[in-house]
């Protein structure tokens, strides 16, 4: 998933490194530009627009980093609003971090590292240039022990980047002094800043003021939005023979909400999808089976007996026996090498549907993606949730659709079917050889109507020049009658026969290779569907996490001596799972006395002959403590608060069944 976001982001980082050498040319050569900008004391300024996943942001900043370590300086320092509240700290964090940057790997086995690096530098800008200065000098005149990527000229004086990953949430002030200091300091330091922004560009015009944001030369760069990640990833992932473990309907629908009306985070999808695998082999016995095609056969043939019982439960395998012969039920349900047999053709007709699932619906994909409105949806992942719950022809937007599709025009059908053809051209099967070819006659028949209508169009300009010459009042007339019978009549045309005939073709196809995963045997073992278990695991709730955890201890701990009857209180439970039963039973206002001497009287059975060995007051003082720190962590779970009408009282906040 991380390769696929750096490819995803390659134009980002081209973009930006390109930005950066520019800048880095500039200072290297004291150029015009560079020379101006000096004088002006602007700074080199990247707005990173990133989008609201913010979760996502440090994968993205990560390799950001890297590619600029590898193409442009090793001097990058990455900064966040929680570790510089101050300018002081700031300057703190942000000469750490290039300090350490500039360590050599091989000086980490030096016995003074550690003293080097404990060592106090006064924590300013000149610091930090005369450190630049050393740097640049040391590395010009050592030579060079490993192969750089970039030339010898680019390591002269590399740019100093230091990246804001939350610019929103840096003080303005932290922010001013910082660019104030460095604008001061830009004809010695080659400094550029990069902004990541999840919000707008106009958040910088929002923080600084102008005085200030003059002294930056800002250049904006967009990343791509979380949803075409997100549909990329699907791509990848779901939609594709080469994976052979799948998420059903609802489960990948609970997946796609929680990303959509909660975070837009693709890192917390794919983790989600993870859990789906972890769950899905963790539970489903025969999870063994979900594997590629070159292991299948050796993994069908060393089933157990208790697994092939297991195949012989499944509802999918099931419905397939009763609609056997009676001689083949019998096979089935009691020889385990005819159920091997069977197993493995129905998983490899499996693995064949998925490829041809696949290729049939990004071919549907380019028809739903071109219509107007987008009734099926504009994704494909859209459309291949709408494929997995139902019969996806039976849907009225699958008849929205054609009727749309059979209003298309030439030119819209002809690119249709050339996306078409190349799609199914890359399987590496024979499937569909049949289905080029009839697509390739389809592209064949247009080219032929269109010489045919260049033809008809010459043929109508003459007859028109005819009608013109024919100035007879009742030839006129005649004439004029023949074409209005023929607008009567709305004869189709050979073009809209054709285009009639391709979308019953593509019709077809559908009907033929979309049908739902759950028609197909033996689906259970590489389809998770258990959307329940994800809910408790992702939808978050914590007051009846909490109620569970207080209530009743066993539930998380599995500890037997933990477990409780009905509504009793066992006495060897956390105190705090004591104080919140007896809250329990209390109505709005709690008196702390009565609640200690319950507390004191469960604690005590507790004991038993052991409270006797001790002095009454001491026992009284350990039983207070415990209760005191009970009370206490009750109230920082938000449970109690102190209340104002009688102070050994409290009030108590949470009401109803969880």
């Amino acid at each position: 998933s991380q390769q696929i976001q750096e490819d995803l982001n390659k134009q980002l980082f081209d973009n930006l490194v390109s930005f950066l050498r520019q800048s880095h040319s500039e200072f290297q050569e004291k150029t015009t530009a560079w020379t101006c900008r000096m004088k002006s004391r602007e700074i080199p300024t990247a707005a990173l627009l990133l989008g609201v996943n913010v979760t996502d942001h440090d994968l993205t900043f990560r390799s950001i980093s890297e590619v600029l370590q590898n193409n442009v300086t090793p001097y990058i320092a990455l900064l966040e609003a929680k570790d510089c509240p101050g300018i002081k700290n700031l300057m703190q964090k942000l000469m750490g971090q290039l300090m350490n940057c500039y360590i050599d790997v091989d000086s980490l086995e030096d016995e003074d590292y550690v003293q080097v690096s404990q060592t106090r530098i006064r924590c300013s800008m000149t610091s930090l240039i005369s450190w630049y200065e050393s740097v640049t000098k040391k590395t010009d005149s050592e030579t060079p022990r490993k192969k750089r990527t970039s030339s010898s000229r680019h390591w002269q004086s590399p740019p100093v980047v230091v990246v804001f990953k939350d610019m929103e949430s840096f003080t303005t002030k932290v922010l001013q002094d910082f660019i104030v200091i460095s604008s001061q300091h830009i004809h010695k330091l080659p400094l550029v800043l990069i902004f990541g922004i999840a919000t707008s560009p106009m958040i910088i015009h929002s923080l600084l003021p102008h005085s200030v944001s003059s002294l930056l030369c800002i250049e904006l760069f967009q990343s791509l939005s979380s949803k075409e990640h997100l549909s990329t990833i699907i791509d990848k992932l779901l939609l594709t023979a080469q994976f052979p473990f799948k998420l059903g309907e609802k489960v990948l629908q609970v997946l796609i909400n929680i990303f959509l009306y909660h975070d837009f985070s693709v890192q917390n999808f794919i983790k989600g999808f993870q859990l789906c695998i972890m769950e899905h082999f963790y539970s489903q016995p025969l999870s063994v089976l979900c594997c590629q095609l070159v292991d299948m056969k050796k993994r069908v043939n060393s089933l157990s007996h208790n697994q092939c019982e297991n195949i012989r439960r499944l509802p999918s395998f099931r419905r397939y026996v009763e609609n056997q012969a009676s001689e083949k039920q019998i096979a089935l349900l009691t020889t385990d090498s005819y159920v091997k047999e069977v197993t493995q053709k129905l998983l490899e007709d499996l693995h064949v549907y998925h490829e041809n699932y696949v290729l049939v619906l990004r071919c549907l994909h380019v028809f739903t993606s071109s219509l107007p409105k987008y009734p099926m949806g504009k994704q494909i992942r859209e459309l291949h949730c709408a494929c997995l719950e139902n019969q996806v022809w039976e849907t009225e937007e699958y008849e929205s659709s054609l009727q749309l599709a059979r209003m298309l025009n030439k030119s819209d059908l002809v690119t249709m079917l050339q996306r078409c053809v190349e799609i199914l051209v890359s399987s590496s099967g024979k499937e569909f050889d049949n289905t080029v070819e009839k697509l390739k006659e389809f592209l064949t028949q247009f080219q032929k109507l269109e010489a045919e209508a260049v033809q008809e169009q010459d043929g109508s300009l003459s007859s028109e020049k005819e009608l013109q010459k024919k100035t007879d009042l009742y030839h006129l007339q005649k004439t004029l009658l023949e074409l209005k019978e023929s607008r009567r009549s709305k004869k189709l045309t050979k073009f809209e026969m054709l285009r009639f005939e391709v979308v019953a073709y593509i019709d077809s196809l559908v009907r033929n290779y979309l049908v739902p995963a759950d028609h197909k045997t033996l689906h259970e073992i590489v389809y998770f569907n258990t959307a329940s278990i994800l809910r408790e695991h992702l939808n978050a709730a914590p007051r009846i996490a909490l109620h569970t955890a207080l209530n009743n201890p066993y539930w998380y701990l599995k500890n037997q001596a933990l477990k409780s009857d009905g509504g009793s209180i066992c006495n060897k439970v956390p105190d705090i799972c004591i104080v919140y039963k007896l809250h329990l039973e209390c109505g709005r206002l709690i008196n702390l006395v009565d609640w200690l001497e319950a507390f004191a009287t469960v604690v005590m059975a507790a004991e038993g002959p052991n409270a006797a060995a001790a002095s009454s007051d001491q026992v009284d003082d350990i039983i207070h403590a415990r209760f005191i720190r009970a009370v206490s962590e009750l109230e920082l779970l938000g449970f109690i608060k102190p209340s104002k009408q009688k102070t050994d009282h409290v009030a108590r906040l949470t009401w109803g069944g969880c």
